[in-house]
């Protein structure tokens, strides 16, 4: 009964990976960005918007694709990630015309454009009061796994 967070395994190429749902917004985010990343999406930037701001949302997620399919798929991608994890957008707009595709998870919103319409809109510029962010700051690298030295064990003598 507490505000446990729920673990949930994703499926991602060839390795199994445990993240926390519905507790953690940065996790949920960096696996919005490796969606993206997995797609080719270009310019991807994080926005994480102050508290004090007037903002409705913690995060954006901001990136482009060179043509509409390309910009559905990303989208496609990141709606599949997440929805593997438990979590769906409570709004989807833009999808068909692929020009803005806006993908809604309350914590955080995707923002997906064709590379004319990111120009035209700027958002980076209209928030630009936003911490801006890289995905390496969200997305970590698989962990290294470090060598321990073993002791040889000798026996003792009588």
């Amino acid at each position: 009964m507490g505000t446990e967070p729920r673990l949930t395994t994703i499926r991602t190429k060839d390795q199994f990976r445990m993240i926390m749902i519905k507790n953690d917004s940065r996790l949920q985010v960096s696996e919005a960005i490796r969606a993206c990343l997995e797609k080719k999406a270009e310019e991807i930037t994080i926005l994480e918007l102050e508290k004090g701001s007037g903002a409705f949302t913690d995060y954006f997620l901001v990136c482009s694709g060179t043509n509409p399919r390309q910009v559905q798929a990303i989208s496609d991608e990141v709606e599949l990630r997440l929805k593997g994890a438990g979590l769906r957008p409570t709004h989807i707009e833009g999808y068909r015309q692929a020009e803005w595709v806006l993908l809604d998870y309350v914590d955080f919103v995707v923002h997906i454009f064709s590379e004319k319409a990111r120009k035209f809109y700027d958002l980076e510029r209209l928030w630009k009061s936003a911490r801006r962010m890289e995905p390496a700051e969200l997305v970590a690298g698989p962990a290294k796994q470090r060598r321990v030295p073993m002791r040889s064990v000798r026996k003792k003598r009588a």
